[in-house]
């Protein structure tokens, strides 16, 4: 099998960078998942990244990732141990060996959480995920799209505890695995959507663990060169700045497994005198400016700071932060109807369609 490149414990600097900015403020603290994957490659080795294609169409491969709120993952420290016996569990529920690993979405801990799994089973880690960004919903991947079911699912979390799953369609998975998430103390470690080599080839978003490579270079490298941060991932990601403000007021509550809010900005410097407002629920979904709704999911919002470019996940939002949001088309296969039905932004309860914000 031919490899795409192989993984060190000093990428993964790189790697949880490029994964909170295409997070879109979600999927949990890059820093958390930096450390768990740093820890396992240098106890059990480096990760030998694959492109899917180079899978046979009869392997085995299954994603793994962390679930519940943001707010609880930074104060309630995975081990690791959860996540390969989360994997290992369903490995024997399945009765086969898994083939490679693959990332469930691209977003701070848990673009980083299945090179902890692939480390440790000593398994390829696939180029790729379910999402191309981070959403809050186990249904909300482009294998709901394809039929990949989420079960059989196994859950595990720091107690020792584990729970196996079997429902009867993927928005099921997420109302059962949630609540039991919530009971687990707010965050748990999964293994689930196992999927074939010919199906992952059809369903994933490709390419997303190199562009979370290519990200985090690009972010270090401009700091190191003394140029803007912001502009240089601007520009790597063809993405729009749509405001630059001082957050003067957050909105933050943990309800049902989720950090919901709404962060209000006041503009600054070119955007002097005018207001901006997020809405998220684990991840940012819709931003409004001056009253009037400019991006909506499925297209991405993400905040830099303003000076040194890094990512600020919906979590770390805080008064008085200088940021500057972003936006990126996403994923195509979101842009279907399918994929609107599945994350637009009525689905989350706002009163508005997809607002297409990019021309394709």
């Amino acid at each position: 099998m031919k490899f795409l490149r192989t993984i060190h414990a000093e990428d993964m600097e790189d790697i949880a960078t490029g994964g909170a900015i295409l997070g879109t403020g979600g999927g949990g603290d890059p820093y958390v998942g930096k450390l768990m994957a740093q820890q396992a490659i240098k106890q059990y080795g480096p990760v030998n990244l694959v492109d899917i294609d180079e899978l046979p169409d009869d392997a085995l491969v299954v994603p793994v990732c962390m679930m519940g709120a943001p707010t609880v993952m930074t104060e309630k420290l995975p081990q690791g141990e959860e996540l390969i016996n989360a994997f290992r569990a369903l490995e024997q529920l399945l009765g086969r060996k898994i083939d490679a690993v693959l990332c469930g979405e691209a977003g701070g801990v848990n673009s980083t959480t299945p090179f902890v799994v692939a480390a440790m089973a000593g398994l390829p880690l696939v180029d790729g995920d379910g999402m191309g960004r981070a959403y809050p919903e186990l249904q909300m991947v482009t294998f709901t799209m394809h039929g990949v079911s989420a079960t059989p699912m196994v859950l595990c979390d720091d107690k020792g505890n584990s729970l196996v799953l079997e429902t009867v369609s993927n928005a099921w998975t997420e109302r059962l695995a949630r609540a039991a998430t919530v009971e687990m103390g707010g965050s748990a470690l999964l293994a689930f959507y196992s999927m074939s080599g010919a199906v992952a080839k059809k369903a994933i978003v490709r390419g997303t663990l190199t562009l979370c490579s290519e990200l985090g270079r690009t972010l270090r490298e401009a700091k190191a060169g003394h140029v803007d941060p912001v502009n240089a991932i601007v520009d790597k990601l063809e993405a729009d700045v749509i405001f630059h403000g001082r957050i003067k007021d957050i909105e933050r509550r943990t309800v049902g497994g989720f950090a919901r809010g709404t962060a209000r900005f006041e503009g600054v410097e070119e955007w002097k005198g005018h207001s901006f407002r997020l809405d998220f629920q684990n991840e940012f979904l819709m931003a409004e400016r001056d009253g009037e709704i400019i991006v909506t999911t499925p297209d991405l919002i993400t905040v830099l700071d303003a000076e040194s470019g890094l990512p600020v996940t919906a979590d770390a939002l805080r008064y008085g932060l200088r940021l500057k949001a972003l936006a990126m088309p996403s994923n195509p296969q979101w842009l279907t109807p399918a994929g609107i039905e599945l994350v637009g932004p009525r689905y989350f309860g706002y009163d508005t369609d997809y607002r297409e914000y990019f021309a394709r």
